[in-house]
């Protein structure tokens, strides 16, 4: 058995998922990212049992890393509006950081192709209903069902993000997301959010 590479498995799981972000899930075979990547096929197989190994991989290991960023100095007991707010910062951060990972994730958790692994969310999802049920019980938060919770808190965060990373608006201009008009949107939903 030929030895592991640790900077050929970064090199595979990156290439493989610039190639979903650019040509979808279709776009993708394992010798088209074997040549990418300027390695034998025979090499993925080493680090990956096929492409649904792979695919899976690449979204547990994206998952992980952004669950633990998003989670860095954050206390499910904070403040409401002082850990939405870290939220916010973390996420922005770390997609500014990754932007190919944000896109690859979103793309692989919108697809009906992929069948997900809901346990991989669990430690995130549980933080984050222990840190509603406290802003709820506090009065910090009024009480929405968790889909409309959802919609307000990030859906506006997530529209910025995607204006600039497209580095342009719905109507074309040239957009680049600053921390001010990021303050000014977050302070607007938690005004919505108040009971």
């Amino acid at each position: 058995m030929r030895n592991r590479d640790e900077n050929k498995a970064v090199a595979i799981r990156e290439k493989a998922m610039e190639m979903i972000v650019q040509e979808g899930f279709d776009g993708l075979s394992m010798h088209k990212l074997a040549k990418a990547v300027n390695i034998s096929a025979s090499t993925i197989y080493i680090y990956f049992k096929n492409r649904e190994d792979l695919l899976n991989q690449l979204y547990i290991n994206v998952a992980a890393v952004f669950t633990t960023v998003t989670l860095q100095d954050f206390d499910p007991e904070m403040d409401f509006e002082a850990g939405l707010w870290l939220q916010w910062k973390n996420r922005y951060q770390h997609i500014l950081k990754y932007p190919l990972h944000f896109r690859f994730s979103e793309q692989f958790r919108n697809s009906p192709l992929i069948q997900q692994q809901e346990e991989l969310e669990d430690p995130f999802r549980k933080t984050m209903r222990k840190f509603i049920q406290h802003a709820e019980e506090k009065q910090q938060l009024v009480s929405l069902p968790p889909e409309v919770f959802w919609s307000v808190a990030y859906g506006p965060f997530y529209t910025l993000v995607k204006f600039h990373l497209d580095n342009q608006t719905m109507s074309g201009k040239p957009f680049s997301l600053s921390e001010e008009n990021m303050r000014q949107t977050f302070d607007l939903v938690v005004k919505a959010l108040r009971p």
